[in-house]
């Protein structure tokens, strides 16, 4: 039990780290278009975003998938980038409509993607480790616990921001939106697979 609550820390340190914010961004990035009136749909895609994540994981812990990790590196901030576009795109569609087909099909590929960002990381972690399935789930845990903080945390700002301040939603989506763009745009750069 306590290699669980281990990688459930280790689950909860890899999303919420700062210094390593990409998967804070592409969370802030899938959850602007979103209002609490929409927390489950949210809450939803945050959780076939974490599956998606730990499938591959465990694509690659059981060394079913190996990926190029140059490649992987420089498809994160593409996923964060992508997802940011798409606000500003479909600002109208998503408003009025509030389908998330697309945003499920879209979370669960680049949820893939993620995972295979941290499995170079997590394969050395369990080197040796015979029972692999507990590091799974209890990580599985930890990023699923983190992705609901920071999904609702970028739900109330919305709110605060959209309610309190008197911001209109077209406004905050588009303007939150660039500053995801321009943050990522950096990352692209220093990933880019030369």
């Amino acid at each position: 039990m306590q290699d669980f609550w281990f990688y459930i820390k280790l689950g909860l340190d890899h999303v919420l780290d700062f210094s390593a914010y990409d998967h804070i961004l592409f969370l802030s990035a899938l959850a602007i278009p979103f209002t609490f009136k929409h927390w489950k749909k949210v809450l939803l895609l945050a959780t076939v975003f974490t599956v998606a994540h730990c499938f591959s994981l465990m694509l690659s812990v059981y060394e079913v998938v190996v990926m190029d990790v140059s490649l992987i590196e420089f498809l994160i901030p593409v996923t964060i980038f992508l997802t940011a576009v798409f606000n500003v795109i479909y600002l109208k569609t998503v408003q009025n409509h509030r389908n998330i087909a697309l945003h499920v099909v879209a979370t669960t590929f680049f949820g893939l993607i993620h995972g295979f960002g941290f499995s170079n990381y997590f394969k050395m972690l369990i080197s040796g480790a015979e029972e692999k399935l507990v590091p799974l789930l209890g990580f599985a845990t930890g990023i699923e616990i983190s992705q609901v903080i920071i999904v609702l945390l970028m739900l109330a700002l919305a709110f605060v921001v959209q309610s309190v301040l008197n911001v209109k939603y077209h406004l905050f989506v588009w303007i939150a939106s660039i500053i995801v763009l321009l943050i990522t745009i950096p990352l692209l750069y220093q990933t880019f697979p030369w």
